[in-house]
C-alpha cells in the first residue's frame, strides 16, 4: 500500500470512529432547553435533573425556576428531594390525536383544538434515582445537569471536541465567534465559545470531523443564554482521554422521522426584478445546518445557460441565525435572469433533510 493510500484508510477510519459514541445516547439537558428547543428534543431519550412535584394532579418536574410535566412508566416510583430522572420528551403538538404516545395527555381534549408543536410538553419517565454525590472538580456532565450551580463561575474541564455540533449533540449555537465548538464528556455536551482550539503543538478544524478524536482540557466562564450552556474559554490545552464507565441502559426510544427544513426567508425574493448587480444573496433556514454538508450542493447560473456554467461565489453561515450569504466573485450581468438553487444532500445539525430550493430573479440595466 502506498502512503497516500495510507493516508486515506487511516482518514476514513478515524472519521468512522470518531462518532463516538455509536450506540443511541440520552441526551443530558436541562427543562430550559427542552422548552427552548422542543423540535430537536421531541421523542429523544433525555437524563434531567430537579425535584418531583405531586401537589397536583398532574406531577411536575422542577428545577432553575422552570417547570415541566412529567407522566411515569408503570413500575415507577417519585422520591423526595433532588432527583436525576431518565425518560423520553414528548411534543405533543408533533404527534396525531390519538397517538398511544400521548396517552393520558389526550384524554377529554378535542382534536380540533390540538396543541401546535412546541406548545405542549411532558416527559415520559422511565426511571427515577437519587442526585449522586457532587464531585470535588466541576465536568461537563454536572455543568450540563445542573448549569445553574456554575453560572458566571470559572471552572477546567475535559472533554472531546466535536468541532462546530459536527454530530449534533446539541440544538442550537450560541454564534459568539467563527472559532466556537462543542465539547463532549464522558457523558453530556456543552459549548465552548470565543477562543481559537489551538496551541503549542495543535490545531483542530471546528469543520473536520477527522479532528473530533481528540480530548482538551478548557478552561473558562460559564455562560448560560437562550437554553445553551457555554464556557467562555480562557485557556486551551491537550489532554488524554478518561477512563469511559458504561452508562446505564436506556430504555427503547420510539423512532422519530427528522422534520425536514425549509426556507422560510430570501433576499433578493423569488421572482424580483431590478436586482442590483453586486448585491449578496441572503437565505434563512427553519432550522439550524450542518455547514460542511454546504459543500458542492449550492449553485448559482443563468438562466438557460448550459448545466455546467455556474457562476462562483464565496458563502458565509451563520448558525445563530440560521442563516447563508453568498457573495458574488464577480458582479451580474445587467439584465440576465440569475437562477439560485440548493441541491439534494444539505443536512441539518440534527441530521435532518433540507428540502432542495430554488429561486429566479432578474438584475437590473
Amino acid at each position: 500500500m502506498n502512503w497516500l493510500a495510507f493516508r486515506v484508510l487511516l482518514i476514513v477510519l478515524v472519521v468512522a470512529g470518531s462518532a463516538w459514541p455509536q450506540a443511541p445516547t440520552r441526551r443530558l439537558t436541562t427543562i430550559d432547553a427542552l422548552k427552548q428547543y422542543p423540535g430537536f428534543f421531541h421523542l429523544q431519550s433525555v437524563l434531567l435533573r430537579g425535584e418531583i412535584d405531586d401537589a397536583t394532579n398532574r406531577l411536575q418536574l422542577k428545577a432553575d425556576e422552570q417547570a415541566i410535566h412529567v407522566i411515569l412508566d408503570e413500575g415507577v416510583a417519585t422520591k423526595k428531594g433532588a432527583v436525576e430522572v431518565r425518560g423520553v420528551l414528548i411534543d405533543v403538538g408533533r404527534l396525531e390525536p390519538g397517538d398511544p404516545r400521548v396517552g393520558g395527555f389526550a384524554e377529554g381534549r378535542d382534536a380540533d383544538r390540538w396543541p401546535r408543536p412546541g406548545e405542549e410538553l411532558f416527559v415520559r419517565i422511565s426511571a427515577v434515582a437519587e442526585v449522586p454525590p457532587s464531585a470535588t472538580m466541576p465536568s461537563v456532565r454536572a455543568i450540563a445537569l445542573e448549569p445553574w450551580k456554575f453560572d458566571t463561575q470559572k471552572v477546567t474541564v475535559i472533554g472531546n471536541f466535536r468541532g462546530r455540533n459536527l454530530f449534533g449533540d446539541l440544538p442550537g449555537a450560541p454564534g459568539k465567534s467563527r472559532y466556537d465548538f462543542v465539547l463532549r464528556g464522558v457523558e453530556g455536551a456543552i459549548w465552548v465559545t470565543n477562543l481559537r482550539p489551538r496551541g503549542s503543538g495543535f490545531e483542530l478544524d471546528v469543520n473536520r470531523r477527522v479532528d473530533s478524536d481528540r480530548w482538551v482540557e478548557v478552561t473558562g466562564t460559564i455562560v448560560r443564554e437562550r437554553g445553551l450552556v457555554s464556557i467562555d474559554a480562557s485557556r486551551l490545552t491537550m489532554a488524554k482521554a478518561p477512563q469511559t464507565i458504561e452508562a446505564p441502559a436506556e430504555s427503547a426510544v420510539p423512532a422519530v422521522t427528522l422534520e425536514p427544513v425549509r426556507v422560510v426567508f430570501s433576499s433578493p425574493t423569488d421572482g424580483e426584478t431590478d436586482v442590483a448587480a453586486s448585491g449578496a444573496i441572503r437565505i434563512q433556514f427553519s432550522r439550524g445546518l450542518n455547514e460542511p454538508s454546504l459543500a458542492g450542493r449550492l449553485r448559482v447560473s443563468y438562466l438557460g445557460a448550459p448545466a455546467d456554467s455556474t457562476l462562483p461565489f464565496q458563502t458565509t453561515y451563520d448558525g445563530a441565525n440560521r442563516a447563508l450569504v453568498m457573495k458574488m466573485i464577480q458582479p451580474f450581468e445587467a439584465l440576465r435572469t440569475v437562477k439560485v438553487e440548493i441541491l439534494e444532500g444539505v443536512k441539518a445539525f440534527d441530521g435532518g433533510p433540507v428540502t432542495p430550493w430554488s429561486l429566479t430573479f432578474s438584475v437590473g440595466g
